[in-house]
């Protein structure tokens, strides 16, 4: 099927941004398209093929994509995109909150996952959190390119280093491989030792939303996190609290 514009609002006109829907559900299409068309210019695709060969023929400002699909899943098509060096912000829609799908969706380069149902506002939300990430990475970059910027851009914490230009960490004698969002929570926390942070905290500063409930998000990065980090302790529990980085020796 081909795919499907919405008409663009004036609120879209202002802001000349583009979003790709590639779901195979009609109601949830049009429910996405509708909402969505007030922060932007909406196409859809109801399969992966489809939605794939949209995704690499547009320049996109989001791609909200839903993990089960006709033809090709919402995984092989975020795998295909993130191979080919496309880093556009890419939400995951899910109908099953499963911590393998969650975690095989962030392994790939997914940005942020939902679960349906959702609502409206949330995924509206969710949407403008990726923009102000996404917008804060453009920065960086052309950060990276003027010897006068006076921010810091590297860590190096014992036998932890982290360089925010490159977004690369390396650990002892090797470099980590992390999604932009592990990247995004371990820089936040390696720029405060010693800190204790809620869970809230960490989805407001990371994630750009502190809806309750979501507590898991937070939970599955850290866990992942751990594994990379190796055996020593670098992310603590803070019981009550929430999580502490501390610098190992």
């Amino acid at each position: 099927m081909s795919t499907l514009t919405a008409p663009a609002s004036s609120e879209t006109a202002l802001a000349n941004r583009r979003i790709l829907v590639v779901e195979d559900e009609p109601d949830i299409a049009a429910l996405l398209k509708l909402h969505l068309g007030e922060l932007a210019e909406v196409t859809t695709a109801d399969n992966g093929l489809s939605g794939l060969e949209a995704a690499q023929q547009g320049d996109w400002d989001a791609i909200v994509l839903d993990l089960r699909l006709p033809g090709l899943g919402g995984l092989d098509v975020c795998r295909e995109l993130r191979q080919a060096g496309d880093n556009v912000p890419i939400l995951m829609l899910t109908a099953r909150a499963t911590e393998l799908d969650r975690v095989l969706g962030l392994e790939l380069g997914a940005d942020d996952y939902l679960t349906k149902p959702f609502g409206v506002l949330e995924l509206q939300a969710r949407i403008r959190a990726l923009w102000r990430r996404s917008a804060n990475t453009a920065r960086l970059a052309q950060a990276a390119a003027s010897p006068d910027v006076a921010e810091d851009t590297e860590l190096v914490l014992n036998t932890l280093r982290m360089n925010r230009l490159q977004r690369r960490v390396w650990l002892k004698e090797g470099e980590l491989t992390l999604t932009p969002r592990e990247f995004d929570l371990l820089w936040f926390f390696a720029q405060q030792p010693g800190r204790a942070f809620s869970r809230a905290e960490l989805l407001s500063a990371v994630w750009g939303y502190g809806h309750d409930g979501y507590d898991h998000t937070v939970n599955t990065h850290i866990n992942r996190l751990r594994n990379k980090l190796g055996e020593d302790s670098w992310i603590n529990t803070v019981w009550g609290v929430g999580y502490r980085f501390e610098v190992v020796a």
